[in-house]
Formats: structure tokens, C-alpha cells, sequence
């Protein structure tokens, strides 16, 4: 079984919430942010909607968006 590509839509009668959209993730060259995987660090670059590159010292990571392991600090 797999998952359909389009999100579901939600009926005005339904009894239930309606869900949230994420609100997009900014970030700012020089901010501290932190990542599940690869820990603290630092904005280094960032490409418009496409990705952030981060310094976390001993190595630069391009993270790209959705940026859903990436949380500013």
C-alpha cells in the first residue's frame, strides 16, 4: 500500500479540525541553528528556498528544504 501524492481535502462539515500548514523555516546567514544528526552550528550560506549551508566545525553540510531536521536557536 503507498501513500497518494495529493493531501487530502477537508470537508466544511466535518467534525474535526481542519489541518495546519507548516509555517516555513527562515534562517539568517551567522545564525546558531542545530541539527538532529549533525549537532550546533552555524549559518554559513543560504540559497533562496532551495537549501542553507551550515559550518558545524569539523565539517559544512547543504541542508535542503524542508529543512525538517534543522531548528534555529
Amino acid at each position: 500500500m503507498t501513500k497518494s501524492p495529493m493531501p487530502k481535502r477537508h470537508l466544511p462539515t466535518s467534525p474535526f479540525l481542519a489541518p495546519v500548514a507548516p509555517t516555513p523555516k527562515e534562517f539568517t546567514v551567522g545564525s546558531r541553528v542545530t541539527h538532529d544528526v549533525y549537532g550546533l552550528g552555524r549559518v554559513t550560506a543560504i540559497e533562496e528556498g532551495v537549501a542553507v549551508v551550515v559550518d558545524f566545525g569539523s565539517l559544512q553540510a547543504r541542508i535542503v528544504s524542508p529543512y525538517s531536521k534543522l531548528t534555529n536557536l
